[in-house]
């Protein structure tokens, strides 16, 4: 008798791949609140209970969002056409928010070509995605624009990344921060450097009807650290719009994307050029949305098209409650993630205690502090450093502030003394009225020093006590200009080193 065809080993064969493909759709959702799965045996039965009703979270707000795939080539026409396309066929199916690949403008082979076809963003391109999210009634996360350079840098484009809401109004801006370099023997060589600027901010995620959105670009996936800095910025969704090569994409697609989701519990949408864009060039494809606990929820497959997923904040909540990877870092070991930006570009005024600090007079910003310059320097490059949250002492800010606070100062310190040309500097936080502080919102002071800048060197603390007293008349209060001045410097010199 032939073994490979009895009935027994049919039937155990047939139940072993139907118990794989059960357990591959299952794992799914083991957690999604509603099923638990017991693995032990009942006779030959595999057992789904009911999570009892006491377990489960309230209904969560969930909304729809539509991702696309689209192959762009230099024609820009026939990409906006294509791009107005797969935003009306979203929307016509509830789509809230709508997620367009890199490149949705174009994808040019010659680097000459690139350059000539970029727009500044008050151009017909940014204007038709205004258009069609105000038509539609959507926002849209538009992936990637080629934004034209500064006249100091003619001939590169920024890749820009743009949210626009249902009204047809820019609410965010991101320029791609890191920029591919490949060179694959025998296989594809592009180096983005060579045609782009990279970017210089992580931008706070905006708030969308979908959540907050954290803004990214393709080769930015790769980088763990950005996103787990959105994250702690409040991010709900990241969003990495992408034209990956097919070598690159075939390895590592969809692992980095879960991997992103896993690490930060947050949904992961991914909108992707896919086929060949001319004769060099092809991507990957593969558009998709990932949910927190890193599976797979929408894709693309072959060819032009959308994916509609849900977004269920209450999933997000749930996973997070359930393993609260953020509150078990070990910030006291390998410190906390934080993004050195400049200022926010859009706010006129920063809190200190309650003095409205004009925005002018910002030259840096860090995921929790604010730099800004000093009305009564002590010293020539006088600056102070304070949280963002008005905290009143030292000991009310959390770890995550206190981290982030000194990180800033040991970086504005470094700047500043070359700038100056210091030799030392000193570095003081006055903690309450007995220590010398005048403002309720704890900060640091930024002195750098020169020999022979105090007769003796404790002066220091005596001229910190009283400079900025108004009976101090020694020196005099600076006008809104000079400081605005000192502070657009500053700024420039931070620019520059976030640059290289």
């Amino acid at each position: 008798m032939n073994r490979s065809s009895s009935p027994s080993k049919d039937r155990f064969l047939e139940l072993g791949a139907s118990m794989k493909l059960l357990v591959h759709l299952l794992k799914r959702y083991i957690y999604s609140g509603r099923l638990t799965l017991s693995l032990g045996c009942n006779g030959q039965r595999l057992t789904l209970a009911t999570m009892p009703k006491s377990n489960t979270l309230p209904l969560p707000e969930k909304t729809l969002i539509g991702i696309c795939q689209m192959t762009s080539t230099a024609d820009k026409k026939a990409n906006l056409a294509t791009c107005t396309s797969l935003v009306e066929s979203a929307a016509k199916k509830g789509a809230q928010m709508v997620y367009l690949p890199e490149c949705s403008d174009y994808l040019c082979e010659a680097k000459s070509d690139t350059i000539s076809q970029a727009e500044s963003l008050d151009g017909d391109t940014v204007a038709h995605f205004m258009n069609l999210a105000k038509e539609h009634n959507v926002w849209l996360s538009v992936g990637g624009i080629h934004e034209k350079g500064s006249s100091a840098d003619a001939d590169r484009v920024y890749i820009t990344h743009l949210i626009i809401n249902s009204s047809g109004h820019v609410v965010s801006v991101y320029r791609k921060l890191h920029l591919f370099s490949v060179d694959i023997k025998g296989g594809v060589r592009l180096r983005e450097s060579d045609v782009a600027i990279p970017g210089k901010d992580i931008l706070l995620p905006v708030q969308t009807p979908v959540g907050k959105v954290g803004m990214a670009i393709c080769y930015d996936l790769r980088f763990p650290e950005m996103s787990l800095i959105l994250r702690s910025m409040g991010a709900d969704v990241l969003t990495y719009p992408s034209a990956f090569t097919l070598t690159t994409g075939m390895a590592h697609w969809e692992v980095l994307l879960r991997a992103r989701a896993i690490e930060t519990q947050c949904y992961v949408v991914a909108a992707a050029q896919m086929g060949r864009h001319g004769k060099k060039r092809a991507s990957y494809g593969h558009a998709m949305v990932v949910d927190p606990w890193g599976c797979v929820v929408s894709c693309c497959h072959e060819g032009t098209g959308i994916a509609i997923a849900e977004i269920d904040q209450g999933y997000i909540r749930q996973v997070r409650e359930m393993i609260p990877v953020m509150e078990h870092r070990r910030t006291d070991l390998y410190g906390v993630l934080t993004a050195n930006s400049s200022p926010d570009g859009d706010r006129e005024v920063y809190m200190f205690g309650t003095h409205p600090i004009n925005a002018s007079h910002v030259f840096y910003r860090s995921t929790h502090s604010f730099a800004f310059v000093n009305r009564k320097p002590v010293v020539p490059g006088h600056v102070l450093v304070a949280p963002l949250r008005a905290a009143e002492k030292f000991r009310d800010l959390t770890s995550a502030e206190v981290c982030d606070m000194f990180s800033a100062a040991q970086t504005i310190e470094r700047q500043l003394s070359n700038h100056h040309s210091a030799t030392s500097a000193t570095i003081a936080v006055q903690d309450g009225a007995d220590a010398g502080q005048t403002v309720n919102h704890v900060h640091v002071h930024i002195l750098p020093r020169k020999p022979g800048d105090f007769q003796h060197n404790d002066d220091i603390y005596e001229k910190l006590e009283n400079h900025d007293k108004r009976e101090n008349q020694e020196h005099r209060w600076r006008t809104d200009s000079d400081m605005a001045a000192e502070a657009s410097v500053l700024r420039d010199l931070f620019a520059c080193k976030a640059s290289t």
